[in-house]
């Protein structure tokens, strides 16, 4: 998976044989704000799977070291029950400045568990809050965690977390105000209409540190993954996953094809450089480079 990771060539090739075997497993978005727990409700989580006998696929998006340029572990070592477990497959990933609070070779990761077989994946974001969107367009099941005495209740509004929960964990609830979140966020559910294709989310309490209320949430997990079943709107995420992975993969291909065809590093450096001292502008040049690079690619020859 590191050659998928690190992009090195050959890896599209094996995605692609590996690509029709995909689409069985079930996937799993675990989303919110530092320090509310996901990683430990998530390491909970996969004793409750494993204990009902299913496979388990960890994604765990981490920030980037600026040493290494790889994953930022942190804490991780909550996961280390897991590892000599054959049942459970843990890759960390680096965002490696990708915003959206997941890394760039996320889904192409997600396949390759899917394509060996795992029952669940389960992503968990990098926690940056305002920008972990683009997890609803992966997930079938969109989990955002909070916790009491964070402001996490208000973040959920201003960063738009709010509208991607299929279900709301309030971590960490025996600490003081955590009824109180609830109450905050099943009154901010109660205020939108929802259709009748539509899941109302549920707001669920735990302490994941002790394992308080994780059946609870598998319950609601399952209850989500059903509702998704019998309205048949499951082939909608199917769909809204594959337009997001196709899309994504189409942008970074043509910004690569893009910036090798106009030439080399010292080529964008100048470049940079007129933009940054007001010699041209941004707007200008990527129409030119737009323009440029689609009359020279239909004036190829097409491919056999």
């Amino acid at each position: 998976m590191r050659d998928i990771d690190d992009d090195i060539p050959g890896s599209k090739e094996n995605l692609k044989k590996l690509y029709p075997h995909t689409g069985k497993a079930y996937l799993l978005g675990v989303t919110g704000l530092p320090g509310a727990g996901k990683s430990t409700l998530v390491d909970q989580l996969v004793m409750v799977y494993r204990a009902r006998g299913l496979s388990v696929g960890l994604v765990l998006i981490d920030p980037t070291s600026p040493f290494s340029g790889g994953a930022i572990l942190g804490d991780r070592v909550r996961m280390q029950r897991h590892f000599t477990d054959p049942g459970v497959f843990i890759r960390s990933l680096a965002t490696r400045g990708h915003l959206g609070g997941l890394s760039t070779s996320t889904n192409d990761i997600i396949n390759v568990m899917d394509a060996m077989g795992k029952d669940i994946i389960i992503i968990e974001t990098v926690g940056v809050g305002q920008d972990e969107t683009e997890i609803v367009s992966t997930a079938h099941t969109t989990i955002v965690v909070l916790a009491p005495g964070m402001g996490d209740e208000i973040q959920a509004i201003k960063a738009g977390v709010f509208e991607v929960g299929d279900i709301f964990v309030i971590n960490k609830a025996n600490r003081e105000g955590a009824d109180r979140t609830v109450q905050d966020i099943e009154t901010m559910l109660n205020m939108k209409r929802y259709a009748d294709n539509e899941f109302h989310p549920q707001v669920i309490k735990t302490e994941a540190i002790y394992g308080n209320g994780v059946e609870e949430l598998f319950s609601a997990i399952d209850e989500h993954r059903l509702f998704l079943e019998e309205s048949n709107t499951l082939l909608n995420k199917y769909r809204e996953r594959a337009r997001y992975e196709f899309l994504e993969l189409l942008k970074e291909s043509l910004i690569s094809s893009v910036v090798a065809a106009k030439g080399g590093e010292e080529t964008w450096e100048n470049l940079f450089d007129d933009i940054a001292k007001r010699r041209r502008d941004p707007y200008t040049e990527v129409e030119l480079i737009i323009d440029e690079f689609l009359k020279n690619s239909l004036a190829r020859p097409p491919k056999n």
